[in-house]
């Protein structure tokens, strides 16, 4: 630390040093953690950890601040940080000061943050739950910084996230029964038919990649690739994880085969109490177990088709990322002609149960939602409703703020993204 008022220090820290505050603060998180810095690293930009001390010497507040180069210049970008902020005013001029001596060090036009605190919480169906946090927001307007502004959709960090809190559940009977009932089947479900679940490591990336690259065909979003994922592995090492879910279709057939056949003894041993003396009651019990049976028939047929692929073929792959605070769900695939297995939500299952339950970590975050509940052809509706069925709630966040540093370049580079329209 190397500059002082008459309350705070500022300066530079070590990435140790900021996971340690990351541990200790709420508002860690693994964008403010040092595997933020060896990413970095590893993909040739420049990063700076500052922070700032009390009275006493100790860190309470800092970040990791990545710089990237623009047109006018290197534009810097604190995701989800800095950590161990509040609206004590002197604590945020204080931080913004080691923020701009960096940036300047930098040669930075700008610095954009988006801190990791909730502006507002909403239920899991959208309806506001508690007051807004405004005072935030006018301790940043007073150290200097601009408000991008509360808006719904996706962007580089999105500013609703869908979390699960996961405070007493100690095991997998009882994670299953906190989620909704569409949910609790579709694990169910993916069990019984030859599903499993297990973690990747980079000689099998490839794999992930397609998934991924074949569902942001299918969808219409742009995807990282094999390399990419990689990297975020040799920088997170064991935070990093990857999961992919496999049918394994011998096991799929037994289970469709032992099913079938139970399905043709019930049905015959209606027919015959029908035959016998028919009921309302039976007719109606004898075309449901029949409509079961031509189902089962069905699926077993299909499998034919399945079994020409692979005996084991992967259907959906995950990417979580773990932290003393939370496990973040980061990116995901799925491939639509396995859908009916339901092997996303399996992931889901198996995430929340081994990285949060089995390691003590109470908050599992969804990550990214559109923030729009009332719009059912919203482009986010689906991950909408696959996360709601999962039962957590919803966090708004306090958003973009941006800090001018060279006054002029950064009005330049605005006139330029406005002649622009971007």
């Amino acid at each position: 630390m190397n500059r002082t008022d008459t309350t705070y220090t500022f300066g530079v820290i070590t990435p140790e040093e900021l996971d340690r505050l990351s541990e200790a603060t709420s508002q860690g998180s693994f964008q403010q953690w040092s595997g933020q810095v060896r990413l970095a690293k590893i993909r040739g930009h420049e990063a700076e950890c500052v922070g700032v001390c009390d009275a006493s010497g100790n860190l309470v507040t800092g970040c990791v601040i990545l710089y990237l180069n623009g047109r006018f210049g290197a534009d810097g970008s604190v995701y989800f940080g800095p950590i161990g902020i509040s609206d004590d005013p002197a604590l945020l001029w204080t931080m913004t000061e080691a923020i701009r001596e960096s940036a300047r060090r930098h040669h930075a036009v700008s610095v954009a943050c988006w801190p990791n605190v909730a502006y507002r919480l909403y239920s899991s169906d959208g309806q506001p739950d508690g007051e807004p946090n405004d005072a935030l927001l006018t301790g940043f307007a007073d150290a200097g910084w601009a408000h991008g502004g509360f808006h719904t959709g996706y962007d580089v960090v999105c500013q609703w996230m869908y979390v699960k809190d996961l405070t007493g559940i100690t095991n997998g009977k009882e994670l299953l029964a906190s989620f909704g009932k569409r949910a609790q089947w579709s694990v169910k479900r993916a069990q019984s038919m030859g599903v499993h679940v297990r973690e990747i490591g980079p000689d099998e990336f490839d794999v992930f990649a397609d998934i991924e690259r074949r569902t942001g065909e299918r969808r219409g979003f742009a995807t990282r690739g094999a390399d990419y994922f990689r990297q975020f592995k040799q920088a997170y090492g064991a935070d990093a994880h990857f999961m992919l879910a496999e049918i394994h279709i011998a096991e799929y057939v037994a289970d469709m085969t032992a099913k079938r056949e139970a399905l043709q003894t019930k049905v015959a041993q209606l027919q015959a109490k029908y035959d016998e003396r028919p009921t309302t009651r039976i007719e109606r019990q004898l075309g449901e177990e029949s409509r079961n049976l031509a189902a089962a028939d069905k699926r077993l047929a299909e499998v034919e088709g399945y079994a020409k692929k692979g005996d084991v073929l992967p259907a959906a792959a995950s990417m979580f990322v773990s932290h003393p605070n939370e496990v973040v769900y980061q990116y995901s695939g799925s491939l639509e002609e396995y859908k009916p297995f339901y092997a996303s939500a399996l992931i889901q299952y198996e995430a929340m149960l081994h990285l949060c339950v089995e390691q003590g970590v109470s908050r599992y975050n969804f990550y990214g939602i559109s923030g729009v509940f009332d719009d059912p052809n919203d482009e986010g509706r689906g991950v909408l409703e696959f996360k709601q069925g999962f039962n957590g709630y919803v966090e708004q966040m306090v958003g973009k703020f941006t800090l001018p540093v060279d006054k002029f370049r950064f009005g330049v580079s605005n006139l330029a993204h406005k002649l622009l329209h971007r």
